[in-house]
Formats: C-alpha cells, sequence, structure tokens
C-alpha cells in the first residue's frame, strides 16, 4: 500500500527564518517579515476567520515592522506582496483544511494585539515559536465532551423547532452518533464529500434504530418523524455561510462566493443524503404539533435551550468553556428577540433574523470589549442556532420527489433567512465599529 501524501505540502516555516536569532524582528531581512506576516494570515484562515479579520491580522504585523502589504484571500489560498522601500517579496500559501477554531483565533488576536511591543525584543524565530503554541494547541475537550456537545446543541435545535421530548431525545443521541463517525474521518483526513455522508447516514440510522427501540419498548406507534432531521442539523455549515455573507459585505467577493460555495457543497451533500435515507425508509418530513404550555413557561424555555444551542455549538468550535458560556448568553437574549418577533408581530422570518442577528452583533461588540474575547467567537456561535436547517432539507427532500413547487418554497423561505443573518452582524458593526464603517 502506497504511502499517503498531502496534496497541500506543508511549509517548514523555520526553515525560512533568519537564522540570526539574536536580530530583532523589525531588523528582519523583507523575507523574515514576509514569512511571519504569512503564516499568520494562514493561521487566522485556516481556524475559520472571514477575509476581512486575516487582512485586519496581517495587517497589524506589516504596520509593526513598517512594511507595506496588499494580499488577496481566498478559503483555501492566500497570496500576498510585501513592500519594503523598493524591495518587493510575494508569497502564494494554501490553506490545507477549513475548520473552525475560536480558541486559536482568540490567542492569535492576542499576539498580533501585543506584536507591536514585541518587534523590538524577539527575533522572528522566536515569533514562530509562539506560533507553533499556538498551531499545535490541542482541543479544549475530550472527544467524548464533543460529542455530547453536538447532541446537545441539535436536542436543543428540536426543542426550538417544535419537537416532543422523544424527537428531542432521538435528536441527541443520533447527532451524537453521525458527529462521532464523522469527527473520526476527519481525523483519519477522509475528504469533505465522504465524510458529510457518513456522518449524516450516521445520523439518520442512529436516529430510525432509536425510534424503533421507543415503540418497541413503549408498545407505541406515534410519529416520530418530524424529528428525523434536527439529527443531522450539526452538519449545517453556519459559520462559512455567516462570514461568507460579511465578506461580500466588504466586497471582498472572492473570499465571500469561495466560502457560501463551500456551504452549499456541505449542505447539499448532507441534505441530499438524509433525503435518500429518509425515502428508503419511508420517512417524510412532517410539522412538528404546537406546545399547549403557557407562553412564559415556553418562553423560559426557549431562552434555556437556546443558550444549550449555542452553547453546544462553541464547544464543537472548540470555544474555552468562559467563552461558550458567553456565547450562549448572548445566543439566548438574541434568538428569544427573534422569536419574540415572529410569534407576535407581521414582519416576517426574514426581518425576525435581521433582529435577531442584529441583537447578538450589537451585545457581542459591548461585551467583546469588557471580556477580551474575539467579536467572532462570540457573534457566529451565538447565531448558528438561527440557520434554518430544516427549510433547506425539506426544500431538497421535496425535491428530490419531484415536488419543486413545495421545494423551491421552503428553499426560498430559507435563503432569505440566510441571508438576513450576515446582514444584521453586519450593520452591528457598521453602527458599533469606525474601521469596518468605512470603505477603504
Amino acid at each position: 500500500m502506497s504511502k499517503f501524501r498531502q496534496q497541500h505540502m506543508p511549509v517548514m516555516w523555520h526553515e525560512f527564518s533568519s537564522k540570526e536569532s539574536d536580530i530583532p524582528v523589525i531588523q528582519a531581512s523583507l523575507n523574515d517579515k514576509a514569512t511571519l506576516i504569512g503564516r499568520v494570515g494562514l493561521l487566522f484562515l485556516s481556524s475559520g476567520a472571514s477575509s476581512y479579520r486575516v487582512r485586519a491580522a496581517m495587517n497589524k504585523l506589516a504596520r509593526a515592522l513598517n512594511v507595506t502589504i496588499n494580499a488577496d484571500i481566498g478559503i483555501k489560498s492566500l497570496e500576498y506582496t510585501c513592500i519594503d522601500g523598493d524591495k518587493f517579496c510575494t508569497n502564494a500559501l494554501s490553506n490545507v483544511g477549513y475548520g473552525i477554531n475560536t480558541y486559536k483565533l482568540h490567542y492569535l488576536e492576542i499576539f498580533c494585539d501585543g506584536f507591536k511591543e514585541r518587534v523590538n525584543r524577539y527575533s522572528s524565530e522566536d515569533c514562530h515559536k509562539m506560533l507553533d503554541t499556538i498551531q499545535n494547541s490541542r482541543s479544549n475537550y475530550s472527544f467524548i465532551l464533543s460529542v455530547l456537545a453536538s447532541g446537545l446543541a441539535c436536542g436543543a435545535f428540536a426543542f426550538l423547532l417544535g419537537g416532543g421530548l422523544i424527537d428531542i431525545l432521538g435528536a441527541f443521541f443520533a447527532a451524537a452518533a453521525g458527529f462521532a463517525v464523522r469527527k473520526l474521518l476527519i481525523g483519519k483526513h477522509i475528504t469533505m464529500f465522504a465524510n458529510t455522508s457518513a456522518g449524516v447516514l450516521a445520523s439518520c440510522a442512529a436516529y430510525i434504530l432509536f425510534v424503533t427501540v421507543v415503540d418497541a419498548v413503549l408498545g407505541t406507534h406515534f410519529d416520530y418523524q418530524a424529528g428525523y432531521i434536527c439529527s443531522m442539523l450539526y452538519i449545517i455549515p453556519g459559520f462559512p455561510l455567516i462570514t461568507g455573507g460579511i465578506d461580500l459585505a466588504k466586497l471582498d467577493l472572492r473570499s465571500g462566493l469561495e466560502r457560501l460555495t463551500y456551504a452549499l457543497l456541505v449542505i447539499g451533500v448532507a441534505t441530499t443524503t438524509c433525503a435518500f435515507t429518509a425515502t428508503i425508509f419511508s420517512f417524510s418530513p412532517g410539522d412538528f404539533t404546537e406546545y399547549s404550555m403557557a407562553y412564559p413557561v415556553l418562553l423560559t424555555l426557549r431562552v434555556i435551550m437556546s443558550f444549550c444551542g449555542v452553547f453546544g455549538f462553541s464547544v464543537i468550535f472548540n470555544s474555552t468553556p468562559k467563552m461558550a458560556a458567553t456565547a450562549g448568553l448572548i445566543g439566548a437574549i438574541a434568538n428569544s428577540v427573534r422569536l419574540l418577533i415572529t410569534d407576535h408581530t407581521n414582519f416576517g422570518v426574514s426581518i425576525a433574523a435581521f433582529c435577531g442577528a442584529l441583537t447578538a452583533g450589537l451585545i457581542a461588540s459591548a461585551v467583546s470589549k469588557k471580556v477580551g474575547f474575539p467579536r467572532i467567537t462570540l457573534t457566529v456561535p451565538s447565531i448558528v442556532i438561527m440557520v434554518p436547517g430544516l427549510l433547506m432539507y425539506k426544500g431538497i427532500y421535496y425535491i428530490s420527489q419531484s415536488s419543486f413547487e413545495n421545494g423551491l418554497t421552503f428553499l426560498g423561505k430559507a435563503l432569505i433567512i440566510v441571508v438576513s443573518l450576515p446582514l444584521g452582524l453586519v450593520f452591528a458593526r457598521i453602527f458599533t465599529d469606525r474601521n469596518f464603517r468605512k470603505s477603504s
């Protein structure tokens, strides 16, 4: 059997840095400075940051090193030119894999914010060693805790969508099973199409098995098909959907379109796999029954479940417990605002989604300054729970059944919500961030 070889060859960063370790990085060659700037940009990119944040981080280093930089940023590649007087250095770097790691984003922000004070004291080699520590940092959570977090997030999704106790428990166990399969395959470098399909298949099979066992034990034959889709909502790529929209708002068209394309690929593979499985087992995406409990009780439970859902997704994104709890509180408030608007006004789901995302963005802007977490680690996880995965699945399912009118109706509803969510965050940034507000 031939040895596995990476398509994207790893960069040996220390081989490119100056061997004269006593020279402060401010006095290093342009090649050393450009290499350091590029590595920081690539680390931000590989951790899920938007192109705006990647560029902002590279600019911080460039200004501290007295060089000018121009960068073209995608989702899998980064090309940039550093200029120092009459000297030029152009590099092209490849992002080995796309993932979300808010923990790394947090410490990369700390590295960049304090870089200006380090340029006269540390060499480029010292800086690379600091970046080694961030790059090689382990997950904050064990495999089991990550799996349970995915179950928690999808169980909360099931309640917020109207599911009963069996739907919630089924979504919890099925999502945990599917996420475990997908995480193991990702660890073995299995390609996105395969690991996504395998994860969704595992979730679908686990949900059907759970419902079958419940029916056999309780001797009931209730219809639990409506909760079926909730078992694979952990797969919906909310992060690239939101950051892609933010990039488009800043006219970073290449990055925005690439992120949205990636998100659509994942959604397409996941929902198609789920729809085919549902057809084989004669499952159909039914509607949940409305809750009969008093509205104050329902609202309280929605706040709790919104917190649980956002907290679970934040754990999946490797946020620290404090970061996840902060995002959870923001998400609980923002999602409750969205649901209140949906329940008590005639504004429609798009305006409700916009207001929910705007609320999350405004709160995160105020909170991030006090707790010291990057805004993106709070805003995006807090609104991922608003991404309409159920509508996306229903749209693909009905199209697969040749019911194009129903399918396009659901996809249209999903599209307007997906557009509204990043718009809410964008306007929150416009209101609170002077640099983001400017077009330069």
